[in-house]
Parts: C-alpha cells; structure tokens; sequence
C-alpha cells in the first residue's frame, strides 16, 4: 500500500474547511497540517480535522521535509509568492482556484514548476464534479447529435461580509465573477467543444445597495461561440433570489436532442435517441473535491500533469481576460 501523501494547508479560512471535509472520505490517502500566521488558528484547524501537526507560519510548512504537497488556500494576491515558495523547496502544490490573477502569474508558475519538476493542480473541483463528467460523456457519445445551443445559468443571493477579503479587488484578483464565474466559465469551455469567442455584458450595479456590506459588481452575462460552430450563454449573479439558494436549470441543445440539468449537478435529462434517460450523477462528490484530490494524488505519484493543470486553466484565463476586456476596454489584466 502506497505512503499518504503529507499535505499541508497553508491557510486556515473557509475553503480550507471545505477541503478538510471532503479529505475525510479518503482516509488512508493523505494526513494533513495546517499553516496560519495565526498560530492558534492553525492550532485549532489542526485538532478540528485531525491533522498531525500545526504551523505558525507558510514558511514553517513550506520549508519542513515532513510535508509533500501544500494547498495554498489564501486569497488569490498571495497565491504566486506562495506557489514558488513551495515549488523551490520541492513541494507539489494544488492552489485554489482563481490560482492568479494575471496571465503573467500563470506563466511565473510555470516556469517554477518546470523548473522544480513537480506537480500543479489548480484547484477548479467542478471540472471533476460528476455533473461535468457526465455531460462531458453525453456529448462524446453523440447523445443530442451536433449540439446548436448551450445555456448555462447560475443565480442566488449570496452577498459578502462588509469585512470580507473578497470586497478588496487587490486580494481577490477581480470581483464576483471572476472569484466565482470562473468555475462556470470553465464548465462552459471544458465539455469538448472549445470556446473562441466570448463577450460580457456587465447589469448596471444596484443603486440601493444592500445591507451585507458587498460592494462588488455580482451579476454577468456571457455570450460566446464555439469551435463547432455552436453558440451558448452564461447567467451569472450572486444578489438575484433563487429556489433554496442557487437551484435552476441549464440546457445544451443538439439537432437530435436535448440535455437538461439542475445546474449545480442534482440531476441531469437527457432526451434524443432513444428513450429519455434520467441521471442523477453522484450525491457523495457532488463538488468533485474528491476526485480532484485523488487526480492530484495519481499525478503525483505517476510523474505526470494532471487533468487541471496550469494550462488548462490559462485557457480559462484568457476567456476571462476577453470578458473583462469587452466589459472594461480600457482595463489590462494581461
């Protein structure tokens, strides 16, 4: 049976709580450390997931021969320091997701990736999440013929703490979409067909505000075309109301059928040839973080780049760059 991979977090806020529970189904696989500048955060992470030891600084973990990979799990400014740190001590390393906020940053990575010989897996867990999975199947298939239309919409009111790092557009990289609409963005671009060209339509911001404190731009509309010839939407919002917090439909339409899901990925119908068939694609990893894991682990231990690698999500990067760029001319992000 195969050593666990000793993982550090660098980083001890919500995501990495998030991390930490999803891990608790792959036991045997990986122990786990926590790193904060706090030290009786990392502390209390340390006994709160069962980890096996406790950090009071990123250098501390990054720099310990007893760690194998670190997860950097701090706001997006931090990430490439952070990243090359762990890369030059000979760390694996899956950084959270947006991994820079620049196009410049993921070229750094990459160089110091090379450079370390060592692995980096951005962390975008719905590439991995069943739902993605399985339209990804449906379409090579050929389950709806020469898919025409492609809708995706993701809606809740889901508003940010006044206090909330990601209010800071220096340490969140851009504001809702680009912290958030990245996971949809690449959902959009990663079923098979690719996307060319992409344009974002940006609602005027409320004028009432609202009393969370959120002062971010949180809604976003996308418009692109695919390399088949196919066209397709994105409705993104974090401040519009939706059924138990987010629940809405999404489609892809073929000239042979049509595929419709619960856009977080509770089930998925798809009518063409054949009967209808209706899925439900996995409740127990519904948000991919264990299959993300487990690539990550396979990677590393096969020598080889994994399914989410820096270039996978520097094609995400520049869509994202071309949204912003139609929405703010005058902005370089580049």
């Amino acid at each position: 049976m195969p050593q666990p991979l000793r993982l550090a977090f660098l980083g001890c806020g919500y995501i990495t709580k998030v991390h930490s529970r999803h891990l608790a189904g792959l036991q045997g696989q990986v122990v786990r450390s926590y790193a904060s500048r706090d030290a009786g955060k990392a502390d209390a992470y340390c006994r709160q997931f069962q980890g096996v030891a406790a950090y009071p600084s990123y250098s501390a973990a990054v720099q310990d021969p007893k760690v194998d990979a670190v997860v950097v799990a701090v706001p997006p400014r931090y990430h490439l320091d952070l990243t090359r740190q762990a890369l030059a001590a000979g760390k694996h390393v899956l950084v959270e997701k947006p991994a820079f906020p620049t196009l410049q940053g993921y070229r750094a990575a990459q160089e110091s990736r090379d450079a370390a010989q060592r692995v980096v897996l951005v962390g975008e867990n719905d590439h991995y999440k069943p739902l993605a999975v399985t339209l990804r199947r449906l379409l090579a298939e050929g389950a709806i013929g020469e898919m025409v239309f492609a809708h995706f919409t993701t809606m809740a009111r889901k508003f940010k703490a006044a206090d909330d790092w990601r209010n800071d557009v220096e340490m969140a990289g851009g504001d809702a979409f680009f912290e958030e609409g990245i996971h949809w963005l690449h959902l959009a671009n990663s079923l098979g067909p690719s996307i060319t060209t992409v344009h974002g339509y940006r609602p005027q911001a409320s004028t009432n505000g609202n009393t969370s404190g959120d002062r971010r731009p949180k809604s976003m509309m996308i418009a692109f075309e695919y390399n088949n010839a196919a066209v397709g939407s994105l409705y993104y919002s974090r401040e519009i109301p939706s059924l138990l917090r987010g629940l809405r439909l999404s489609s892809l339409y073929g000239r042979e059928g049509i595929i419709t899901f619960e856009s977080n990925g509770a089930f998925v119908l798809a009518r063409g040839k054949g009967l209808p068939r209706l899925m439900f694609p996995g409740f127990g990893d519904i948000r991919g973080y264990k299959a993300m894991y487990q690539d990550f682990f396979r990677a590393i231990r096969d020598g080889r780049a994994p399914e989410m690698s820096l270039e996978r999500a520097i094609d995400d990067h520049i869509l994202m760059d071309r949204v912003y760029a139609s929405v703010d001319p005058p902005a370089d992000r580049s």
